[in-house]
Formats: C-alpha cells, sequence, structure tokens
C-alpha cells in the first residue's frame, strides 16, 4: 500500500471517531439541558418589577452575589451575559435574563416577570404598550451587498 492512502485511513478513522464522541457529547449535553429547563420551570414565579437598565457584561462585573461566581464554570466567567438591573419592592437586584426575550425587555417601565431564582425566563409589560426592539443595524457586507444589487438592478435581499 502506498503511504498516502495510509494517511487517508488513519484521518478517516480519527474523524470517525471524532464524530461518535460529539454524538454522545452532544446528547449528554442535551440531557442536561433539559433537566436545567424543567428545573427552572418548577421553581418560577410572577413578580413585578420596575427595570432600571439591561446589558450585556461580564459575570464579576455584573454585580451578582459572591455564590453565583463561585458556581459558574471558569469558562463561563469571562462570557457577556444579559443582565438586567431591576426594582422589586424595595430592593434594587441584578439579574440574568434570557437571551431570547432580551431584546423585548423594555428599560425603564414596570413589568411582569416570570423569574426563577436570579434567572428572568419571559416578560410582559404592565401598563401601557409594550414597544416593539428597536430593527437592527444591518452589516456593513449587508449594505454593500444590497448596493451592488441596486446597481445591478436586482431585488434587494431582506
Amino acid at each position: 500500500m502506498k503511504t498516502w492512502m495510509i494517511v487517508l485511513i488513519v484521518i478517516g478513522v480519527v474523524l470517525t471517531a471524532l464524530i461518535i464522541a460529539l454524538y454522545f457529547l452532544g446528547k449528554k449535553a442535551q440531557k442536561k439541558q433539559q433537566q436545567q429547563q424543567e428545573m427552572l420551570q418548577a421553581n418560577k414565579q410572577t413578580v413585578s418589577m420596575l427595570i432600571i437598565d439591561k446589558k450585556k457584561m461580564r459575570l464579576k462585573d455584573a454585580g451578582l452575589p459572591q455564590m453565583v461566581l463561585d458556581q459558574t464554570p471558569k469558562l463561563m466567567r469571562r462570557t457577556r451575559l444579559p443582565i438586567v438591573k431591576a426594582k422589586i419592592g424595595p430592593q434594587i437586584m441584578s439579574l440574568i435574563c434570557d437571551d431570547k426575550i432580551f431584546d423585548s425587555v423594555p428599560v425603564k417601565k414596570e413589568v411582569k416577570a416570570v423569574v426563577s431564582g436570579i434567572y428572568v425566563l419571559s416578560v410582559r409589560g404592565l401598563h401601557g404598550r409594550q414597544e416593539a426592539a428597536p430593527p437592527k443595524k444591518k452589516s456593513r457586507f449587508k449594505q454593500a451587498l444590497e448596493k451592488a444589487q441596486e446597481k445591478a438592478g436586482a431585488k434587494p435581499l431582506k
């Protein structure tokens, strides 16, 4: 056999083993996430709160309790999380918001929120209409692509 065939066989075996390992790790992570979601749903409660501010910031800069910082994995401590600063009753707290609803959380408005511990699961407006989130800015690539399509006479993508 030639050496290039042996190299291809070894690469194929390594890739197959890697795909199998990733499959099982993915299944394990999916089960863990499902258990966490069930726990969040079991401990949820509805709270009325005034949203003071919202930002994406690092965990250590967010003003969360030290116990939360100690329990988070080291890799997670450096990532930016959606943090909501809210007044719940007489107390001002920093809460971690769900990524899916972060853009729809109104600032300086009173809302009814479904909270599980320090995690905000959903938000509903309490007084007045809830404003739609402002449209996201287009990236430079999309802007250049639209300009090029306008010059070519084609319909712009949305």
